[in-house]
């Protein structure tokens, strides 16, 4: 919204520089004609306007993690990916299934990832490009999402899973705890792309990073 905001008035403050482009050319005896000595002061203070907005303007930082250590397991490189399973659980009952369907367009990496969080560490706010399988084998993960006006924490103890479906909007995950957090990561992302995107605090919680 603040982008849009800013390129609007910069837009309607260099009107005067297109009306200078149609104003009269100055007469034979050099002097400038009155209308174009008013736009070109007008231009002027566009700039100074322009410049000022620039600097009133808060410019929202990304919130890097810390006190994180990654190890890549596992990576590869999938073609694109067109499956469906169907398995019966019980053949008395047709109706009762498992199924699983992975639909890919374009070529996609995948990464298994080990990542230990010490004690108030922070994976800081962020999103993905793609869906995590995320798997939590030590201490307790706290999760808390970026569309989340209340900022109401999520916790996944050790033993529990979650998923990261890697929205736009994005999300923050600490140790709270007093012992490390381990997790084991499987995501899929499209092919050459970065698997984080760094993101600023969406200001609910400023203080919560």
């Amino acid at each position: 919204m603040k982008n849009t905001s800013i390129k609007s008035i910069g837009a309607n403050l260099l009107l005067p520089f297109a009306i200078l482009a149609k104003t009269e050319a100055a007469p034979m005896d050099g002097s400038a004609p009155k209308n174009r000595l008013k736009v070109i002061l007008a231009s002027a203070t566009a700039l100074m306007l322009i410049g000022t907005a620039a600097l009133v303007i808060p410019h929202a930082s990304a919130t890097p993690q810390a006190g994180v250590t990654s190890v890549t397991l596992a990576q590869g490189t999938f073609d694109e990916i067109d499956v469906f399973a169907k398995t019966d659980l019980d053949p008395a009952n047709p109706k009762d299934f498992w199924k699983a369907m992975i639909s890919t367009k374009g070529a996609s990496h995948l990464y298994v990832i080990q990542n230990t969080v010490v004690p108030g560490g922070t994976f800081g706010w962020h999103s993905h490009t793609g869906p995590s399988l995320v798997i939590v084998t030590a201490g307790t993960a706290t999760e808390y999402e970026g569309n989340d006006p209340t900022s109401t924490p999520h916790l996944h103890p050790a033993g529990t899973t979650f998923v990261d479906a890697g929205e736009a909007s994005g999300h923050l995950v600490r140790n709270n705890g007093a012992v490390n957090l381990v997790v084991t990561v499987v995501r899929l992302v499209p092919e050459g792309a970065v698997q984080r995107v760094d993101l600023p605090n969406p200001g609910y919680n400023p203080a919560l990073n």
